[in-house]
């Protein structure tokens, strides 16, 4: 095996990606774990990516695993269920493998959406604004699980196009049906990626119609109060002469200006919705 793909193999963290070194493919795949969770906070995580190397040569197929990819029993025993399919060869191996990833992306990506739907309802609610960090948070996963669908869109591709000695035709028919799921899935990705931006811009949106509200509220109390200091104001100067500073009615009929100037604004406050 050509010394460039073992050190990859070996190495890993390699983007997604299909080379062929004289008769051997080489195939690496990002694999996707869903992280069950409660619900979507500033810290959770939702998906955990781990890798999966696939040499295939004439007559054999070897896998190297990283991180959270799962184990490939499964595959093993499907193919051996499937002597027909087996008997095609590696490419039979490769495609197996590359089958049971996407399956896998799609259903993450289905569990993904339920978290997309409850955080934009919770947006769009009454309730108290969500937090820019939980949205933000998501948004970063999502970039995570781009990261890991979208490259493997030439792998795919050139696998199902016939093009390569190493995939029999019919195999490359099944590389086909590969290729039409990881395309479902990076649609959804996509779509996914715009609803949370357009949660996240609605988000503080609603941050700014709020803030305006409180602006608005804290001005009409600081009208009404107005009033009253500056009647209050101008009879604490202490001038000898001022009307109605020695009448037995000053002091109720100051008090009942007040009042009236204060309910007149006040309802002129409601009328406009300032209170």
């Amino acid at each position: 095996m050509h010394p460039l793909a073992v050190e990859d193999a070996v190495h890993a963290h390699q983007r997604p990606k299909l080379e062929r070194y004289g008769d051997v493919l080489f195939l690496v795949l990002k694999t996707i774990v869903y992280v069950d969770h409660e619900k979507v906070t500033a810290t959770s995580e939702i998906v955990d990516t781990g890798e999966i190397m696939v040499f295939a040569g004439p007559g054999f197929a070897i896998t190297v695993r990283h991180g959270s990819a799962p184990p490939l029993d499964v595959v093993r025993r499907q193919l051996q269920d499937d002597p027909q399919h087996l008997g095609r060869g590696p490419a039979a191996v490769l495609h197996a493998i590359a089958d049971m990833v996407v399956d896998r992306y799609v259903e993450v990506s289905d569990a993904f959406a339920g978290d997309v739907d409850t955080l934009e309802n919770e947006v769009f609610s009454p309730d108290l604004p969500v937090d820019a960090g939980r949205i933000y948070q998501l948004k970063r996963e999502l970039l995570e699980f781009k990261r890991a669908v979208m490259p493997l869109v030439p792998a795919l591709q050139r696998l199902s196009e016939e093009s390569l000695p190493q995939i029999p035709p019919k195999v490359a028919t099944y590389f086909r049906d590969v290729a039409d799921h990881h395309q479902r899935v990076s649609e959804q990705i996509l779509t996914f990626d715009e609803l949370i931006t357009g949660m996240l811009n609605a988000s503080i949106a609603q941050l700014g119609v709020q803030q305006n509200a409180d602006m608005r509220r804290i001005s009409a109390w600081a009208a009404l109060i107005a009033v009253p200091t500056m009647v209050v104001g101008i009879y604490g100067m202490n001038f000898e002469h001022m009307p109605e500073l020695k009448s037995p009615y000053g002091y109720p009929a100051v008090l009942t200006v007040i009042a009236v100037a204060c309910t007149v604004i006040y309802r002129a406050l409601r009328r406009n919705k300032w209170l």
